[in-house]
């Protein structure tokens, strides 16, 4: 256990993103859409009326904050939990835990899951179950969109909460309160930063303001002091602090420029494919995220028109597994290109389609005699049964019914006269398949 001078140290050393973390809603800033004088989330706060709900949003937009704000603000018990780290024992633990302060107390708890998009579908089971029959408020914080990245069960049984990248105002204000803040900003440092270097921090921080904060504190305790020990931080010693505008976007830019990336990969548009990849990539997204909508695309729109499309789509998600960014993305940008060049053919994606609404539409389950498994048939059924022809004994292709009586006929794969899928033609023409 901390003493108050262990305490006291353990204060000073925090970042000073962390000492500026708001602790009351009137502190927090930004986000006026949801967290605005007389707003819902905001009556609920102030009220401890706060049900099951999940902040998403780009980094460094307040959602971890407020989630403090609010175990400052209620008299529940307050458990954090972060989802890479925690496993299903944890989980079961926290509802235990909170099962019984329930029924012996009348106690309510929130459950905080931070990065809670990494939930598995057995994590997010187990959790299920507390929070239809309010054991726990669960309280989830992401940057990806819960819709899409979460289990839907968990999404349904809580309100969501959508943040917004901060204005460079909210980020310039917020610096400015950490410089005039004797307690928890700079403490007795004498301090001056210019407003060049403010402006110039914000805008560079991109809306992510623990960026900002950080920028400003390496900028003040590595700029020397003057003789009287005070210290300036110029414009100059801002820029050297950020020197790299954050490329980051929200979930709605991300979903737009990867449509672009899809799109140009279709459309044979290399040099757009190409910026787009980059820009998802500098911009923060898993390029594995990009490998793997390059196997999909290659399947979907070249497809059997250049099958090597697949085959090199896939090496280059391997290569970059095993190598790693930034010399995996030279095979993946390589992939890139042969998909965007190679000639397109989306049959693959219309047969399975075909196949599946014949699935759906037709219920017809009797498969021909010939195909059947013969060591699970009685004896009349073999007494019936029509013989197999193995097609290896034909030269590699015979005639025999395959499809179930009421699909005999039916056609899902039509190849087109695009690359590859020409010569499935003239193969097709050879055994007389039209």
């Amino acid at each position: 256990m901390k003493d108050l001078f262990d305490q006291l140290h353990y204060d000073e050393n925090k970042p000073l993103a962390e000492r500026m973390r708001p602790v009351t809603i009137k502190e927090f800033l930004g986000q006026s859409h949801i967290a605005e004088e007389g707003s819902l989330l905001r009556r609920a706060i102030m009220l401890d009326r706060l049900g099951s709900c999940i902040f998403y949003g780009p980094p460094g937009s307040g959602k971890t904050t407020l989630a403090n704000i609010i175990a400052n603000s209620t008299d529940a018990e307050f458990v954090k939990l972060n989802a890479v780290s925690s496993g299903v024992a944890d989980v079961k633990k926290v509802v235990e835990e909170a099962r019984d302060r329930l029924r012996m107390y009348g106690k309510k708890t929130y459950l905080f899951l931070d990065e809670c998009h990494r939930f598995s579908k057995t994590q997010s089971d187990s959790l299920l179950p507390a929070i239809e029959q309010g054991t726990i408020i669960f309280l989830g914080s992401t940057t990806e969109n819960p819709y899409a990245s979460m289990t839907p069960a968990i999404v349904s049984r809580c309100r969501v909460f959508e943040f917004k990248r901060l204005t460079d105002e909210i980020v310039e204000k917020a610096l400015y309160r950490a410089i005039n803040d004797k307690r928890r900003g700079f403490k007795d440092l004498e301090l001056t930063v210019s407003d060049e270097a403010i402006k110039h921090i914000a805008i560079m921080s991109a809306g992510d303001l623990r960026v900002a904060y950080n920028a400003l504190e390496l900028a003040v305790l590595t700029t020397p002091p003057k003789s009287d020990g005070s210290v300036t931080v110029t414009l100059k010693d801002a820029e050297q602090s950020i020197q790299k505008k954050s490329l980051s976007y929200g979930e709605d830019m991300f979903y737009d420029l990867l449509s672009c990336f899809c799109k140009s990969l279709r459309g044979s548009a290399t040099d757009a494919a190409l910026y787009y990849s980059q820009r998802l990539i500098q911009g923060g997204c898993d390029p594995m995220t990009i490998a793997r909508r390059l196997i999909v695309h290659s399947a979907e729109d070249v497809g059997m028109a250049d099958p090597y499309a697949l085959v090199i789509a896939t090496s280059a998600l391997t290569a970059l597994q095993n190598i790693g960014v930034p010399e995996g993305l030279i095979p993946l940008s390589e992939a890139i290109i042969y998909v965007c060049e190679a000639e397109k053919s989306n049959q693959v994606v219309c047969a399975l389609q075909k196949a599946k609404d014949a699935v759906i539409s037709h219920k017809d389950d009797n498969v021909p005699s010939n195909l059947k498994n013969t060591p699970y048939m009685s004896k009349e059924q073999l007494a019936e049964k029509k013989p197999y022809k193995y097609p290896h004994d034909y030269g590699g292709y015979v005639e025999q019914q395959y499809f179930p009586d009421g699909l005999v006929g039916s056609r899902f794969y039509e190849p087109t006269d695009n690359g590859f899928e020409k010569k499935v033609k003239e193969i097709r023409l050879k055994k007389g398949v039209k």
